[in-house]
């Protein structure tokens, strides 16, 4: 596929950076419109419409070639979803993000890979584990991923240094946290590569974290948790990736141990149960093979005719709030609630979104703010 013009990198840019739209709103644009830069001229009005006072801000192009320029002089590259370069496994998310900002090595990121998360009070046994599969796993031919936290995360990157790891951050590429990761980081920079889907210099506050579990699990094609408490985030990132279609591995610990609780509640909901890096590869192995045929070159979604008819419009919008609360539905049962056609739902949806008057998130739902 070939690559998408500068123009249509700096919108995708603006566009993901606007007020009220996120990723899944954003791929939502792109179908509706085609293009980044043709989204960008309709959100206004669109917001307007969908019961807002005043449009949505759209990032200015200054603000967008600033961070730009910034992504460079920290020696990353900015990735847009639709590039060749874009890892597909990642691409194939409802909520990928539009762009990501990358540290490191890109060449990384579309290989074999295999996240390994757990808690970062993680015991020695757990930590000296962790290193180690993630070391054979590099010998196997995979990538490991992980979020550079306490614990089992940075055991995971440490055991993978020499094979290639990649580090997925909750804030921007160029903020180490914890700070006393900062040769981790370095030494990551330098042989493996770090990612980020916020722009340089954005601090990491706990909203993030869901968000950066969300990208471990799709940039891989499995998840290992090694320990983990019942509520944690390693368990958020395996249900993201069962959520995903990916697979979920899990070590068994000691029942006496509360940090061994989550990964054995997951075997016993299904995960694989791992003792060697053996019980993974085999696993994934099939998912490996080359196919018989070549995978034809993916294309440019034509956009989505807009639906005409005003008093439509106004009707989806007005049922649209009134049957959606702050708990999410799925949107099929809005288009059947509402009896109107599904393209005029779909663009009310839109425009509500941008306005600020509802939600939607993955699994095709939406929810009222």
């Amino acid at each position: 596929m070939a690559g998408i013009s500068d123009d249509e990198r700096l919108a995708s840019l603006r566009l993901i950076r606007s007020e009220n739209v996120g990723p899944i709103t954003f791929h939502r644009l792109i179908e509706r419109f085609g293009t980044a830069q043709a989204a960008l001229a309709a959100v206004p009005a669109m917001s307007r419409r969908g019961g807002r006072a005043r449009a949505v801000k759209v990032q200015s192009q200054a603000e967008a070639r600033r961070e730009i320029e910034e992504i460079k002089a920290i020696g990353a590259t900015l990735l847009v979803h639709g590039e060749p370069d874009y890892p597909a496994q990642l691409a194939a998310i409802e909520d990928a993000p539009p762009t990501l900002s990358v540290r490191g090595f890109p060449h990384l990121l579309p290989k074999p890979t295999v996240a390994i998360v757990g808690a970062r009070n993680a015991s020695l046994n757990g930590r000296k584990f962790a290193e180690e599969l993630a070391r054979d796993l590099g010998e196997a031919g995979f990538v490991v991923i992980s979020g550079l936290a306490r614990g089992i995360d940075a055991a995971a990157h440490t055991g993978a240094l020499q094979t290639g790891t990649i580090g997925v951050m909750a804030g921007g590429v160029d903020v180490v946290y914890p700070r006393e990761h900062q040769d981790l980081y370095d030494q990551i920079a330098a042989s493996g590569a770090l990612i980020s889907e916020l722009p340089p210099g954005i601090q990491p506050q706990a909203r993030h974290f869901p968000r950066r579990n969300r990208l471990i699990a799709g940039l891989a094609l499995g998840t290992v948790v090694v320990e983990a408490v019942i509520r944690s985030g390693s368990l958020i990132t395996a249900r993201l990736a069962a959520e995903q279609g990916r697979e979920v591995f899990a070590v068994p610990g000691s029942p006496r141990d509360p940090r061994s609780h989550g990964a054995n509640h997951l075997i016993r909901s299904g995960a694989t149960l791992v003792e060697t890096a053996d019980h993974i590869t085999e696993v994934l192995a099939p998912m490996l093979r080359k196919p018989v045929t070549e995978k034809p070159a993916a294309t440019y979604r034509q956009p989505q005719a807009p639906p005409t008819d005003d008093a439509d419009l106004e009707q989806a919008r007005r049922t649209i709030i009134d049957c959606l609360s702050p708990d999410a539905v799925a949107l099929d049962a809005v288009i059947q609630h509402c009896q109107l056609p599904p393209a005029v739902i779909h663009t009310a949806i839109l425009e509500m979104e941008l306005a600020g008057r509802l939600t939607r998130t993955p699994g095709n739902r939406v929810a009222a703010l």
